[in-house]
Protein backbone atom coordinates (compact mmCIF):
# COMPACT_ATOMS: atom_id res chain seq x y z
CA UNK A 1 0.00 0.00 0.00
CA UNK A 2 1.17 3.60 -0.75
CA UNK A 3 0.14 6.13 1.66
CA UNK A 4 -0.37 9.76 -0.08
CA UNK A 5 0.50 12.65 2.30
CA UNK A 6 -0.02 16.20 1.13
CA UNK A 7 1.82 18.98 3.41
CA UNK A 8 -0.12 22.08 3.53
CA UNK A 9 2.20 24.79 4.78
CA UNK A 10 5.53 26.02 3.06
CA UNK A 11 7.21 26.48 5.99
CA UNK A 12 10.54 24.52 5.31
CA UNK A 13 11.21 23.70 8.57
CA UNK A 14 8.12 22.49 9.29
CA UNK A 15 8.28 20.28 5.73
CA UNK A 16 11.46 18.51 7.18
CA UNK A 17 10.28 18.05 10.50
CA UNK A 18 7.36 16.18 9.13
CA UNK A 19 9.42 13.91 6.63
CA UNK A 20 11.44 13.00 10.00
CA UNK A 21 7.94 11.85 11.65
CA UNK A 22 6.84 10.04 8.71
CA UNK A 23 10.18 8.14 8.75
CA UNK A 24 10.26 7.42 11.93
CA UNK A 25 7.03 7.42 13.73
CA UNK A 26 4.33 6.59 11.19
CA UNK A 27 3.61 2.71 10.25
CA UNK A 28 6.50 0.88 8.86
CA UNK A 29 3.98 -2.25 6.76
CA UNK A 30 3.59 0.51 3.98
CA UNK A 31 5.07 2.97 1.86
CA UNK A 32 4.88 6.74 1.57
CA UNK A 33 4.83 9.16 -0.92
CA UNK A 34 5.34 12.48 0.43
CA UNK A 35 4.45 15.60 -1.51
CA UNK A 36 5.46 19.34 -0.56
CA UNK A 37 6.55 22.68 -1.16
CA UNK A 38 8.45 25.17 0.95
CA UNK A 39 8.30 28.96 0.78
CA UNK A 40 11.94 30.85 -0.37
CA UNK A 41 14.17 28.64 1.43
CA UNK A 42 18.13 26.94 0.87
CA UNK A 43 18.24 22.93 2.26
CA UNK A 44 21.57 22.03 2.87
CA UNK A 45 23.25 18.85 2.68
CA UNK A 46 23.35 17.19 6.23
CA UNK A 47 27.31 17.24 5.96
CA UNK A 48 28.09 20.17 4.04
CA UNK A 49 29.51 23.71 5.10
CA UNK A 50 26.44 26.07 5.82
CA UNK A 51 28.79 29.27 5.15
CA UNK A 52 30.24 27.61 2.69
CA UNK A 53 26.86 27.31 0.33
CA UNK A 54 25.18 30.32 0.67
CA UNK A 55 25.43 34.04 -0.13
CA UNK A 56 24.77 35.08 3.30
CA UNK A 57 23.85 39.05 2.58
CA UNK A 58 21.38 38.21 -0.40
CA UNK A 59 19.70 35.55 2.37
CA UNK A 60 19.25 38.16 4.53
CA UNK A 61 17.98 40.63 2.61
CA UNK A 62 15.70 38.27 1.36
CA UNK A 63 14.41 36.53 4.26
CA UNK A 64 14.88 32.96 2.57
CA UNK A 65 15.10 30.10 5.20
CA UNK A 66 18.17 28.22 5.85
CA UNK A 67 17.44 24.98 6.64
CA UNK A 68 20.36 21.62 7.00
CA UNK A 69 17.93 18.50 5.87
CA UNK A 70 18.80 15.02 7.25
CA UNK A 71 20.49 13.20 3.80
CA UNK A 72 23.81 13.90 2.09
CA UNK A 73 23.91 15.46 -1.23
CA UNK A 74 24.39 18.78 -2.21
CA UNK A 75 22.38 22.63 -1.40
CA UNK A 76 19.55 23.36 -3.69
CA UNK A 77 16.99 26.65 -3.29
CA UNK A 78 13.39 26.15 -2.73
CA UNK A 79 10.50 28.86 -3.73
CA UNK A 80 6.69 28.23 -4.79
CA UNK A 81 7.56 27.44 -8.23
CA UNK A 82 9.67 24.38 -6.80
CA UNK A 83 7.33 20.89 -5.98
CA UNK A 84 9.66 18.35 -3.58
CA UNK A 85 8.61 15.06 -3.29
CA UNK A 86 9.84 12.07 -0.39
CA UNK A 87 9.05 8.95 -1.39
CA UNK A 88 9.85 6.53 2.33
CA UNK A 89 9.92 2.65 2.11
CA UNK A 90 11.99 -0.17 3.53
CA UNK A 91 15.51 -0.85 2.26
CA UNK A 92 16.47 -3.54 0.29
CA UNK A 93 18.74 -5.98 2.10
CA UNK A 94 22.18 -4.95 1.85
CA UNK A 95 21.57 -1.77 -0.03
CA UNK A 96 23.16 1.34 0.36
CA UNK A 97 22.56 4.59 -1.48
CA UNK A 98 20.57 3.70 -4.69
CA UNK A 99 18.95 6.54 -6.26
CA UNK A 100 18.45 5.94 -9.85
CA UNK A 101 15.35 3.39 -8.23
CA UNK A 102 13.71 6.09 -7.10
CA UNK A 103 14.18 8.69 -10.01
CA UNK A 104 12.87 6.41 -12.77
CA UNK A 105 9.42 6.37 -11.86
CA UNK A 106 9.21 10.28 -11.55
CA UNK A 107 11.01 10.38 -15.06
CA UNK A 108 8.50 8.00 -16.45
CA UNK A 109 5.84 10.98 -15.07
CA UNK A 110 7.38 13.35 -16.64
CA UNK A 111 8.08 11.52 -20.34
CA UNK A 112 3.97 11.00 -19.91
CA UNK A 113 3.56 14.68 -19.77
CA UNK A 114 6.04 15.21 -22.55
CA UNK A 115 9.44 16.16 -20.83
CA UNK A 116 11.98 14.34 -22.51
CA UNK A 117 13.48 13.65 -19.00
CA UNK A 118 16.73 11.53 -17.94
CA UNK A 119 18.55 10.48 -15.62
CA UNK A 120 21.90 12.16 -15.27
CA UNK A 121 25.17 11.08 -12.96
CA UNK A 122 24.45 9.71 -9.48
CA UNK A 123 21.88 12.13 -8.39
CA UNK A 124 20.07 14.48 -11.15
CA UNK A 125 17.12 14.16 -13.42
CA UNK A 126 17.74 16.59 -16.26
CA UNK A 127 16.62 17.59 -19.59
CA UNK A 128 18.63 18.54 -22.72
CA UNK A 129 21.42 18.10 -19.97
CA UNK A 130 20.24 21.06 -17.88
CA UNK A 131 19.07 19.72 -14.19
CA UNK A 132 15.29 19.86 -13.66
CA UNK A 133 16.04 18.08 -10.45
CA UNK A 134 18.19 16.82 -7.56
CA UNK A 135 17.35 14.35 -5.07
CA UNK A 136 19.22 12.49 -2.24
CA UNK A 137 18.42 9.65 0.57
CA UNK A 138 19.06 9.16 3.91
CA UNK A 139 18.96 5.53 5.41
CA UNK A 140 18.22 4.00 8.90
CA UNK A 141 17.18 0.80 10.85
CA UNK A 142 16.65 -0.81 7.10
CA UNK A 143 14.27 2.20 6.00
CA UNK A 144 15.19 4.53 2.97
CA UNK A 145 14.14 8.25 2.99
CA UNK A 146 14.12 9.46 -0.49
CA UNK A 147 13.57 13.19 -1.53
CA UNK A 148 13.93 15.09 -4.43
CA UNK A 149 12.80 18.80 -5.87
CA UNK A 150 10.74 19.81 -9.02
CA UNK A 151 12.09 22.45 -11.02
CA UNK A 152 8.57 23.99 -12.67
CA UNK A 153 8.57 27.25 -12.42
CA UNK A 154 11.52 28.69 -10.20
CA UNK A 155 12.91 31.98 -10.20
CA UNK A 156 16.30 30.86 -11.79
CA UNK A 157 18.11 34.38 -11.38
CA UNK A 158 17.36 33.74 -7.39
CA UNK A 159 18.45 30.35 -7.56
CA UNK A 160 21.91 31.36 -8.64
CA UNK A 161 22.18 34.68 -6.35
CA UNK A 162 21.32 32.72 -2.80
CA UNK A 163 23.56 29.99 -3.91
CA UNK A 164 26.20 31.84 -5.04
CA UNK A 165 29.76 32.56 -2.96
CA UNK A 166 32.32 34.14 -3.75
CA UNK A 167 35.58 31.80 -3.57
CA UNK A 168 37.98 33.95 -2.59
CA UNK A 169 36.02 34.69 0.72
CA UNK A 170 35.93 31.25 2.47
CA UNK A 171 37.66 28.34 2.51
CA UNK A 172 36.34 25.17 3.92
CA UNK A 173 36.86 21.76 4.44
CA UNK A 174 32.76 20.82 4.14
CA UNK A 175 31.47 19.42 0.88
CA UNK A 176 30.87 21.81 -1.75
CA UNK A 177 27.96 21.38 -3.91
CA UNK A 178 28.16 21.00 -7.46
CA UNK A 179 27.25 24.06 -9.51
CA UNK A 180 24.98 22.44 -12.39
CA UNK A 181 22.97 24.48 -15.24
CA UNK A 182 19.24 24.34 -14.05
CA UNK A 183 16.04 24.87 -16.22
CA UNK A 184 12.42 24.63 -15.58
CA UNK A 185 10.14 21.85 -16.58
CA UNK A 186 6.91 23.99 -17.44
CA UNK A 187 8.99 25.19 -21.14
CA UNK A 188 8.60 21.40 -22.07
CA UNK A 189 5.26 20.16 -21.44
CA UNK A 190 3.20 19.20 -24.12
CA UNK A 191 0.00 21.41 -22.62
CA UNK A 192 0.74 24.24 -20.94
CA UNK A 193 -0.80 23.74 -17.18
CA UNK A 194 -0.63 25.95 -14.11
CA UNK A 195 1.48 24.20 -10.88
CA UNK A 196 -1.33 23.29 -9.20
CA UNK A 197 -2.49 20.68 -12.07
CA UNK A 198 0.68 19.75 -12.38
CA UNK A 199 0.75 18.35 -9.17
CA UNK A 200 -1.91 16.41 -9.63
CA UNK A 201 -0.69 14.89 -12.45
CA UNK A 202 2.14 13.93 -11.32
CA UNK A 203 0.73 12.49 -8.75
CA UNK A 204 -1.86 10.44 -10.10
CA UNK A 205 0.99 8.78 -12.59
CA UNK A 206 3.35 8.27 -9.66
CA UNK A 207 0.11 6.34 -8.33
CA UNK A 208 -0.37 4.72 -10.95
CA UNK A 209 0.33 1.10 -10.77
CA UNK A 210 -0.02 0.59 -6.83
CA UNK A 211 -2.76 0.90 -4.40
CA UNK A 212 -2.85 3.78 -2.63
CA UNK A 213 -4.77 5.81 -0.30
CA UNK A 214 -4.64 9.74 1.41
CA UNK A 215 -3.32 10.30 4.79
CA UNK A 216 -4.26 13.52 6.42
CA UNK A 217 -1.80 14.22 8.87
CA UNK A 218 -3.58 13.82 12.69
CA UNK A 219 -3.00 16.52 15.83
CA UNK A 220 -1.16 14.15 17.34
CA UNK A 221 1.10 13.57 14.21
CA UNK A 222 1.75 17.44 13.91
CA UNK A 223 2.23 18.10 17.56
CA UNK A 224 5.02 15.73 17.26
CA UNK A 225 6.58 17.40 14.28
CA UNK A 226 6.17 20.63 16.29
CA UNK A 227 8.33 19.12 18.86
CA UNK A 228 11.11 17.63 15.66
CA UNK A 229 10.96 21.29 14.34
CA UNK A 230 11.40 23.18 17.59
CA UNK A 231 14.49 20.64 18.54
CA UNK A 232 16.12 20.59 15.48
CA UNK A 233 15.15 22.55 12.68
CA UNK A 234 14.33 25.71 14.01
CA UNK A 235 17.77 25.77 15.19
CA UNK A 236 21.02 27.74 14.75
CA UNK A 237 22.91 25.02 16.29
CA UNK A 238 21.91 22.51 13.73
CA UNK A 239 21.54 24.89 10.50
CA UNK A 240 24.81 26.31 10.94
CA UNK A 241 26.67 24.89 14.11
CA UNK A 242 27.44 21.38 12.74
CA UNK A 243 29.68 23.32 9.77
CA UNK A 244 32.74 21.68 9.98
CA UNK A 245 36.34 23.81 10.54
CA UNK A 246 36.24 26.94 8.13
CA UNK A 247 37.95 30.03 7.40
CA UNK A 248 36.41 33.53 6.51
CA UNK A 249 38.00 36.51 4.76
CA UNK A 250 36.93 39.71 4.77
CA UNK A 251 38.86 42.89 3.22
CA UNK A 252 38.30 46.34 2.62
CA UNK A 253 40.08 49.50 1.86
CA UNK A 254 38.81 52.31 4.27
CA UNK A 255 39.85 55.87 3.45
CA UNK A 256 41.84 57.33 6.01
CA UNK A 257 42.58 53.91 7.60
CA UNK A 258 44.40 51.94 4.78
CA UNK A 259 43.85 48.45 3.72
CA UNK A 260 41.97 45.44 6.46
CA UNK A 261 41.87 41.99 5.64
CA UNK A 262 40.32 39.75 8.36
CA UNK A 263 40.33 36.23 8.80
CA UNK A 264 37.92 34.84 10.79
CA UNK A 265 38.19 30.78 11.60
CA UNK A 266 34.96 28.99 12.53
CA UNK A 267 34.48 25.54 13.91
CA UNK A 268 30.74 24.33 14.38
CA UNK A 269 29.19 27.96 13.44
CA UNK A 270 30.97 29.91 15.77
CA UNK A 271 34.40 32.14 16.23
CA UNK A 272 37.65 30.02 17.40
CA UNK A 273 40.09 32.79 16.15
CA UNK A 274 40.33 36.10 13.91
CA UNK A 275 43.54 37.69 12.84
CA UNK A 276 43.95 40.92 11.19
CA UNK A 277 46.34 42.59 8.44
CA UNK A 278 46.48 45.06 6.27
CA UNK A 279 48.63 48.61 5.81
CA UNK A 280 46.94 50.56 8.51
CA UNK A 281 48.05 52.05 11.41
CA UNK A 282 47.45 51.29 15.25
CA UNK A 283 47.69 52.45 18.62
CA UNK A 284 47.61 49.23 20.11
CA UNK A 285 47.85 45.92 18.31
CA UNK A 286 44.54 44.58 16.83
CA UNK A 287 45.41 40.96 18.68
CA UNK A 288 44.21 42.20 21.79
CA UNK A 289 40.99 42.15 19.93
CA UNK A 290 40.96 38.70 19.85
CA UNK A 291 39.46 37.74 22.75
CA UNK A 292 36.65 39.51 21.96
CA UNK A 293 35.08 37.34 18.96
CA UNK A 294 35.94 34.17 20.46
CA UNK A 295 32.66 31.87 20.96
CA UNK A 296 30.86 34.44 18.57
CA UNK A 297 28.65 33.91 15.79
CA UNK A 298 29.76 35.39 12.47
CA UNK A 299 26.72 37.84 11.90
CA UNK A 300 25.81 41.16 12.33
CA UNK A 301 24.59 40.33 15.99
CA UNK A 302 27.79 38.18 16.89
CA UNK A 303 30.30 41.03 15.69
CA UNK A 304 28.20 43.78 17.34
CA UNK A 305 28.45 41.99 20.54
CA UNK A 306 32.70 41.49 20.35
CA UNK A 307 32.61 45.26 19.88
CA UNK A 308 30.50 46.08 21.98
CA UNK A 309 32.37 48.88 24.43
CA UNK A 310 35.43 48.70 21.53
CA UNK A 311 36.70 51.87 20.01
CA UNK A 312 38.09 50.28 16.89
CA UNK A 313 40.36 53.67 16.24
CA UNK A 314 42.73 52.65 18.42
CA UNK A 315 43.36 49.39 16.77
CA UNK A 316 42.70 50.54 13.25
CA UNK A 317 43.65 54.28 13.23
CA UNK A 318 41.14 56.24 11.70
CA UNK A 319 38.55 53.43 11.64
CA UNK A 320 35.16 53.85 13.21
CA UNK A 321 33.43 50.77 15.17
CA UNK A 322 30.62 50.54 13.10
CA UNK A 323 32.72 50.87 9.90
CA UNK A 324 34.30 47.64 11.43
CA UNK A 325 31.36 46.10 12.08
CA UNK A 326 30.30 46.75 8.51
CA UNK A 327 33.55 45.39 7.43
CA UNK A 328 33.31 41.71 9.34
CA UNK A 329 29.66 41.22 8.75
CA UNK A 330 29.71 42.14 4.58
Amino acid sequence: MLTVINLYTTDAAFNLAAEQHVFENLPRDRDYLMLWQNANAVIIGKYQNTLAEINTTYIEEHHIQVIRRLSGGGAVYHDLGNLNYTFITDARENEGVNLRSFCEPVVQALRSLGVPAEINGRNDITVEEKKISGNAQYLRNGRVMHHGTLLFDSDLSVVGEALRVDPQKISAKGIHSVRSRVTNIRPYLREDIPISAFWERLKSEMCADRESCAYLLTEEDQRAIRAIQKERYDTWEWNYGRSPVCTLSRSGRIEGCGKIEAYITLEYGVIIGIAFRGDYFSAHDPEELVPCFIGKRPDVEGFRDALQGINAGDYFTGLTTESLLTLLAE
